[in-house]
């Protein structure tokens, strides 16, 4: 009878602990919901047109495979260098007008790509191809801009209570938008083709925009930033108006004095990093080639569900993981999470086989879950007053040369591991992906080795 009583304890206190922050989320403001609404509607586009872009360079521009690919490139790669150069914009001018111009730009941008067929000649260089690559540059632009307005905001909108179930919805919204699109874009495609899916994403920008004007109003944010500094307490109402009481000269003096590159334990914590990104990068570079290769039957014939089975997972995991560990302290759980992420690569140095990928995927996945939406709370937490923008543009550079320095080997890992035309039998991918785990673990290990460094000095704002 003692022993069922402690069950039940038990069992209602979990369910207390994974209910409650979706409750606290739930009673937030008008703002916040405007937020996540508008990032689950860009999440959405912004993957579709992705998925899509090289057959369009293919199809439309009539560019070839390489510079299809190239155009990828220069959209995926330019948005990150734009995190590092815009990611200010907001600490300048404020969340919700940021938020506003980054979607016109990014509006302006999906418009020039869907009609750059019908407005000049196609081929490499032409006058269709040019027009093309001002819309990427429009998307560039925008998205530099609006990733980091997006955390920002969800520091400026969250409480003590809700920051961690907050920067964790918006990450889970993002994968989720990684999902969508395979569920919307095909029946539109084979009806009215690319150009016509283009055209769906150009409305759901408009209604992006709509979202941040008329549901995260003016007053909306006001009165939401004042409900959530009066939880904060007096320091955050003291230092918020700091920046925008300075004039031009003084502004660009302080942030030369706070710039990101000058603070060494933000430097370190966002490089350490590397190894276990590097895991990001495999889901495209090595994934799709590892089990069309080494497989054969069900994996091989349906290796695209392997491949994109982790969006789903993250957006149903993360919520739930967050709201377990929201009361953990972030470092510990970045320490934690990329163990988590890492350690499971080892498992796949035991062969090619369905219960293998499929453990590496979930145990990843629940690693990815634990420690990156932590990340972005951990950048946001760590920046100046005033300067959270630039620091979230800044920490996402990291992840920039993460999927350059992969992609220069991870071709020769899968030609000396993983041939084509090779019998699975005469692979050796177990060499392979021991390897990348010895990469990857190389995170936990630099982050638990330097946590007195980084926690000197530093008020978190979350119990161990």
């Amino acid at each position: 009878m003692i022993e069922e009583t402690q069950t039940e304890s038990v069992f209602k206190k979990t369910l207390h602990e994974v209910t409650q922050p979706f409750i606290d989320l739930l009673h937030t403001s008008r703002a916040l919901f405007g937020l996540n609404l508008s990032y689950a509607l860009e999440g959405l586009t912004y993957f579709g047109v992705v998925g899509l872009l090289a057959i369009y360079f293919n199809e439309y521009i009539k560019l070839d495979d390489i510079r299809a690919g190239n155009m990828v490139g220069v959209l995926t790669a330019g948005i990150t260098l734009s995190m590092l150069f815009l990611g200010a914009t907001v600490d300048w001018i404020g969340m919700r007008k940021a938020l506003l111009y980054a979607l016109i730009f990014m509006l302006g941008g999906r418009i020039l790509l869907t009609v750059a067929p019908h407005l000049g000649v196609p081929g490499p260089g032409n006058s269709a191809h040019i027009f093309a690559m001002l819309g990427i540059l429009g998307v560039v632009l925008g998205y530099g801009i609006y990733q980091p307005a997006a955390y920002a905001a969800v520091k400026k909108l969250t409480t003590e209570k809700t920051a961690a179930m907050g920067y964790a919805m918006l990450y889970a919204i993002m994968n989720l938008g990684g999902f969508l699109p395979g569920l919307i874009s095909p029946p539109v495609r084979r009806s009215f083709g690319i150009l016509g899916v283009f055209w769906v994403y150009v409305v759901l920008t408009v209604a992006g925009i709509a979202v941040i004007y008329f549901i995260m109003s003016k007053k909306a944010v006001e009165r939401a930033v004042a409900e959530a500094e009066k939880e904060k307490g007096a320091e955050s109402r003291e230092d918020e108006d700091e920046l925008g009481k300075m004039t031009f000269k003084e502004k660009v003096r302080f942030y030369i004095k706070n710039f990101p590159l000058k603070d060494l334990r933000f430097l370190y914590f966002i490089f350490v990093l590397i190894p276990v990104q590097t895991l990001f990068a495999h889901n495209w570079l090595t994934l799709p080639l590892y089990t069309s290769r080494a497989f054969e039957g069900f994996v091989q014939d349906n290796f695209e569900f392997f491949v994109n089975l982790n969006p789903i997972l993250i957006f149903i995991l993360t919520p739930m993981v967050a709201a377990l560990t929201a009361k953990k302290n972030t470092y510990t759980m970045m320490i934690i999470g990329t163990a988590v992420m890492a350690s499971p690569t080892f498992i796949l140095a035991f062969g090619p086989n369905i219960n293998t990928l499929m453990t590496y995927l979930i145990i990843m996945t629940i690693g990815e879950a634990m420690w990156q939406p932590r990340f972005l709370q951990w950048v946001a937490e760590i920046a100046p007053k005033n300067m959270t923008g630039i620091y979230m543009g800044i920490g996402q550079f990291p992840w920039f040369l993460t999927k350059v320095v992969t992609s220069l080997y991870s071709g020769w890992f899968l030609m000396q591991y993983c041939p084509a035309g090779t019998p699975p039998s005469e692979m050796h991918t177990e060499t392979m992906w021991l390897i990348y785990g010895f990469i990857a673990i190389m995170s936990p290990v630099g982050l638990l080795l330097a946590r007195k460094w980084m926690m000197k000095g530093f008020k978190t704002k979350h119990g161990e």
